[in-house]
């Protein structure tokens, strides 16, 4: 298991190591036995950059995520084998606490759970699959908070008992 945190962005202080268990507990809980996983943590003009670039889309959004697998490999086995690169924006987790009312370290690793699942085959282009990938998305959420104190991401506390 391979995952590397990248903070490239100075609005938010954030400390990389709980952020990083999290990650490796979520992968564990997805039964995810091998992983080359990047996560950039960016900033808005990045992550504008990123998605007009590669997706052609205009302005920001909150994540984007490249699959770099191989794509011979057809549906996932039990030996899930992740490779892909998460880019998360931080001003958007910001914003977008505000908007839903929690905190932005939630929305970060919501927005970390979103990306991991779409490694893992999950679309959300339709309703149907949205919904699906919205309602698995709550389920990780609401499990990792219960682990772990997402505030932690922010400097705060370690582990929760």
């Amino acid at each position: 298991m391979n995952v590397v945190i990248a903070n490239r962005q100075h609005a938010r202080k954030i400390n990389t190591r709980p952020l990083k268990d999290i990650t490796a507990a979520l992968l564990a809980d997805l039964k995810v036995e091998e992983a080359e996983l990047g996560i950039s943590l960016v900033t808005t003009g990045e992550m504008t950059l990123i998605n007009g670039t590669f997706l052609q889309h205009e302005g920001p959004t909150d994540v984007i995520t490249f699959d770099y697998s191989n794509a011979e490999c057809g549906a996932r086995s039990a030996e899930l084998k992740l490779h892909g690169e998460i880019f998360v924006c931080v001003d958007e987790a910001v914003e977008q606490a505000v908007k839903f009312k929690t905190t932005w370290q939630s929305e970060i690793v919501r927005y970390l759970v979103h990306g991991v699942l779409h490694l893992l085959g999950y679309d959300d282009r339709h309703a149907p699959a949205r919904r699906r990938m919205k309602r698995e998305e709550n389920r990780r959420l609401a499990g990792i908070s219960r682990k772990f104190s997402l505030a932690q991401i922010g400097g705060a506390s370690k582990l929760r008992a």
